[in-house]
């Protein structure tokens, strides 16, 4: 028969067919077995990758103490709450004592009879599940509570430990915490079961609550108000560690006059009245009254707002700011040590500093090396220079802000700027081969010296090339682990990957990974997890995976670091580091804590950002407040095999000692840390701003000064960028005024708050030895008139003659200037600021420094080729020698010939030149040929000088020098060779090559 349609006609539906019920059913467990394997998936892969570091005891601790605190108070509310349930249902009235409004809710209580069992059961997992995922989220808080280590110092105010906030406080909020949520939860469902079997009821006459709902909700509710009481004696202690604003101070903490006149007392008799009103709810069952309880509860209430409200608000307005500065200077003061102390700045003492217009030779001596070593390659700028000259493939690039180190030893060591070779796969063809098989790694280190250009205004390379050849020796070059990488790789096995391609022969030369980092790949489980972890459907079946591949991933440094101690805070700036024959990555970890007390709070991202943050990034907790910070760890991560060291740096902090009882195992004694990485670990940056930005303030260490807060610095806008955001620190090697030598430092300034002029100048040595992080401070006085960086760099642009050459250089708009670092360094007395220019021609791919400027001083600008010349200007000739121009450098990427360093206890004799000379044509010596003669006898005796201390640097500057004011003398005589007159030899000397024994010059070709 024809099937029916049309109007009227409906199609009777009947259940899914057997067929349908079982492909549904096939669906929904595929679904959940996808989900599974998925956590699995995660799970699985983290436990591979922390096993393959050799640390898996991290992932088991974490693991178990998360698994142990989610059972534990999961079951513990569970069961808390089942109870609370099972029993508001045990204590139910009689069906016969109902009201007719709790008889209407017969149809409820006769829909949920047959379930009851399940329906207490479920409820109870439910709210046991979420109370237990968000107690293992505390991980952190049990470990240091169970682990807490004493910092031998007490809070100013109660004599506590300071671990008592830092370590235990946070716990017992977070138990109290706990407790409330159970008792509030308990009440809830309570209340809820009672209404809907009878115990309470909301209209008729008669009593609201039978004798059962009453006697359990008042014990419930006792139980609160004691919590309650508890919660006011710990904020009794709170108090020491709350925060708020004061003085300009944002994360002002501690108690002040009121907390400690009004609230704290406040706190104690809140204590007792709620001890009170909890003890006449636990009466309620016995009495059979609520009048009793609900009384000390509106008493407890009224009591909070007027002792804990009205009266706090009486003492500020009438006791305290009548006389605000004699009452609250004692708090300030407590607040001022308590910072100092937390923030590792205790012995950072301003020390007074006149800066001197001008300057003398013997002034300038003592910093002679601070001179040598300024630094003309600024590592933000230079990195478009490296890239260029030093990329070598396409599919290589170097970071956006290099590095700052010292390497060499004794004398030669100086300040170099060094940056890695890392892949870059946006120089390759894109597909899942190249990015993940062939184009896997970097290529060795370019690294130049810090204080010196060549000719043409390039870097002077003391490593570079591909594979990289100089200073630096063997050490293995390629970089699986970096900053720019990453992506994960498939490396081992059968594959041949792409090493660099030869420059002789124009092909690839292939590598094949030989490291004992990354997880195998041989097991098709591992294989089917990774495919889920990284969505890539390929991993399971391609060809290109073979016997022995292993994958590597998490390859930042930084990253690595932050899995295997998560308690840590990481640095910005990893930075590379070449000994031992490898290359490795140094990243400084920092323990922090927000429970010092009296300690005033920062938030990290904010103080550590600077106009070179888009660069170098920031710190991962970013929006954390902390009081306390310590650079606890230095880490190394191995650029080859990825293994990933930690080693105990701050040996006293208790914080550190604490994760270390924690994590057993993990961080490495101190000792440990290899010789050959020792000299090459600095001071970090983060740390130093986080400490500079306390000293804008607490520079003042006398609660008088501090509480009139006429004094407050800040650290100026960078003039030399357009982000508008403060000055970055620069690592730099000099003298402090109250140092015996230079040492490589990390320096900022100050400027007051509102003014341009310099307010202070700050350093911290960055060197491993006795007074690594010594903070000196260098405080202007008040007649000194220092101009700030804002106004130097003004200076620099106002000048007339100045104006000239910028414009000269900019042709008309076909270049442009880049402005590298400003230095302010305290030299012979007074302050010397150097700012390299870069110039960009039309089209050119990189800047080369072009320009020097440099004043000292209020009106002693100079604006010169070469940092030399500056100086010379600036010092009229007194200066210590800077170092010289070097030869551009060779085009086949080798690094130049450093010239040759005499090791005699002698040196060659050099004729004495003087003020006479064969007159010029007409009878007078010209004024051209006066000033030549007048320079080679300056130039003859610096080079004494110099040979007389040993100074073989200088010697050949002033030899070189010497050498030209005679080129200049022959051609201002106008006719053959200058006859200058000679001096006899220094005793003992040797004859140069090129001159008799006489000491007179030999006739030259």
């Amino acid at each position: 028969m024809p099937e029916r349609s049309g109007p009227g006609f409906r199609r009777r539906v009947g259940p899914p067919s057997r067929r349908a019920r079982v492909a549904l059913l096939t669906l929904g467990v595929l679904a959940v077995l996808f989900l599974l394997f998925v956590m699995f998936a995660g799970f699985w892969t983290d436990w591979l990758w922390f096993r393959s570091v050799h640390y898996s005891s991290v992932f088991t601790t974490q693991l178990w103490t998360k698994i142990g605190l989610f059972a534990v108070f999961g079951l513990l509310m569970a069961v808390i709450v089942g109870f609370n349930i099972w029993l508001a249902h045990r204590l139910r009235p009689p069906l016969s004592a109902m009201s007719v409004e709790q008889q209407s809710l017969d149809r409820y209580r006769a829909g949920l009879a047959p379930f009851k069992r399940w329906a207490l059961i479920g409820v109870s997992l439910v709210i046991g599940l979420v109370a237990g995922a968000a107690a293992s989220g505390q991980w952190r808080t049990w470990l240091m509570w169970t682990n807490s280590t004493s910092f031998g110092e007490k809070d100013a105010q109660f004599g506590m430990d300071v671990s008592f906030y830092a370590f235990d406080l946070p716990f017992y909020e977070f138990v109290l915490g706990f407790a409330f949520s159970a008792v509030i939860v308990s009440l809830l469902t309570s209340a809820l079961v009672h209404y809907l079997y009878g115990g309470l009821r909301l209209q008729g006459p008669g009593r609201r609550a039978s004798a059962g709902a009453q006697g359990h909700l008042a014990v419930l509710l006792g139980v609160f108000v004691l919590l309650k009481a508890v919660a006011y004696w710990l904020d009794r202690y709170a108090l020491a560690v709350k925060t708020g604003s004061y003085k300009g101070v944002s994360g002002w903490t501690g108690l002040r006059y009121v907390d400690a006149n009004a609230f704290l007392p406040a706190k104690t008799i809140l204590f007792f009245v709620a001890i009170i009103c909890a003890v006449l709810f636990f009466l309620t069952p016995v009495r059979r009254t609520w009048a009793p309880a609900l009384i000390g509860l509106g008493l407890m209430v009224l009591s909070a707002v007027l002792i804990g409200g009205l009266y706090p608000a009486i003492v500020q307005q009438f006791q305290v700011k009548p006389n605000e500065q004699a009452k609250e200077t004692p708090y300030i003061q407590k607040n001022i040590d308590a910072t100092r102390q937390a923030y590792g700045i205790a012995d950072a003492q301003p020390t007074p500093y006149t800066p001197q217009g001008s300057t003398t030779g013997d002034a300038l001596k003592p910093d002679a090396q601070t001179i040598a070593d300024v630094r003309l390659l600024d590592p933000n700028i230079v990195s478009q220079t490296f890239q260029s000259l030093e990329q070598q493939r396409n599919y290589y690039a170097f970071p956006s802000t290099l590095d700052v180190d010292r390497y060499g030893k004794g004398a030669d060591k100086q300040d170099t700027v060094i940056g890695l070779r890392e892949l870059d796969l946006n120089g390759v063809q894109r597909n899942w081969i190249n990015d993940h098989f062939k184009y896997t790694h970097g290529y060795g280190a370019a690294v130049a010296k810090g204080n010196q250009v060549d000719d043409k205004g390039g870097p002077v390379f003391t490593e570079s090339g591909l594979p990289a050849t100089g200073a630096l020796g063997d050490y293995e070059q390629r970089i699986y682990y970096g900053e720019k990488t990453t992506t994960y790789s498939i490396v081992g096995g059968s594959n041949k990957e792409i090493d660099y391609t030869d420059t002789k022969t124009g092909q690839n030369v292939e590598y094949t990974y030989g490291g004992a980092s990354g997880v195998s790949l041989d097991n098709p489980l591992t294989r089917a997890a990774y495919a889920v972890r990284f969505a890539e459907p390929q991993i399971l079946y391609a060809g290109a995976i073979t016997d022995g591949a292993k994958v590597i991933y998490n390859r930042t440094p930084k990253e690595r670091v932050e899995k295997v101690a998560p308690w840590l805070s990481i640095d910005a700036d990893p930075y590379p580091v070449v000994q031992g024959g490898h290359l490795v990555w140094v990243v400084d970890g920092y323990t922090t804590s927000d429970g010092f007390p009296f300690s005033s709070k920062t938030t990290l991202g904010a103080a550590t950002k600077d106009s070179l943050t888009n660069q170098r990034g920031e710190l991962l907790t970013v929006a954390n407040q902390v009081n306390y910070i310590r650079n606890s760890v230095k880490a190394t991560v191995d650029a080859y095999t990825g293994e990933v060291k930690l080693y105990q740096w701050d040996e006293k902090d208790p914080v550190l000692k604490t994760w270390m009882k924690a994590f057993p195992g993990t961080v490495e004694p101190k000792a440990d840390i290899p010789q050959s990485l020792l000299p090459h670990l600095r001071y970090p940056q983060d740390m130093f701003k986080v400490q500079r930005d306390l000293l804008g303030q607490y520079h003042v260490t006398d609660a008088n000064s501090f509480f009139n807060g006429s004094d407050i610095w800040q650290v100026p806008v960078d003039p030399t960028s357009d982000t508008k955001q403060v000055q970055p620190p620069y690592y730099v090697t000099l003298r402090m005024p109250d140092a015996a030598a230079a040492s490589f430092s990390l320096t900022s300034t100050f400027v007051p708050n509102g003014r341009p002029n310099l307010a202070a100048f700050l350093a911290v040595n960055a060197d491993p030895g006795d007074d690594y992080g010594k903070i000196r401070l260098l405080k202007m006085t008040g007649e000194s008139g220092a101009p700030g960086p804002g106004l130097v760099q003004s200076k620099f642009n106002s000048r007339q003659e100045v104006a000239n050459q910028i414009f000269a250089l900019k042709s008309g708009g076909d270049t442009e200037l880049e402005y590298g670092n400003l230095l302010t360094l305290p030299v012979g007395g007074g302050l010397l600021n150097v700012e390299p220019v870069y110039v960009r021609g039309r089209g050119a791919k990189y800047p080369t420094l072009s320009k020097v400027l440099a004043v000292y001083g209020d009106d002693n600008v100079a604006f010169e080729d070469t940092l030399e010349k500056a100086l010379t200007k600036l010092f009229a000739g007194q200066a210590p020698p800077a170092t010289p121009v070097a030869p551009s450098n060779p085009g086949n990427g080798t690094a130049p010939a450093s010239p040759t360093t005499p090791t005699s206890p002698t040196a060659p004799a050099t004729p004495a030149p003087t003020a006479s000379a064969t007159p010029a044509p007409g009878g007078t010596i010209s004024p051209e040929l006066q000033k030549a003669l007048s320079d080679a006898a300056k130039a003859y005796s610096d080079s004494q000088t110099a040979f007389k201390n040993g100074d073989w640097v200088a010697y050949g500057n002033a030899q070189k020098a010497l050498g030209d004011a005679l080129k200049a003398a022959d051609a201002a005589r106008g006719a053959g060779p200058a006859q200058a007159p000679t001096a006899p030899a220094t005793p003992g000397a040797t004859p140069a090559p090129g001159t008799g024994g006489s000491g007179s010059p030999s006739p030259q070709p």
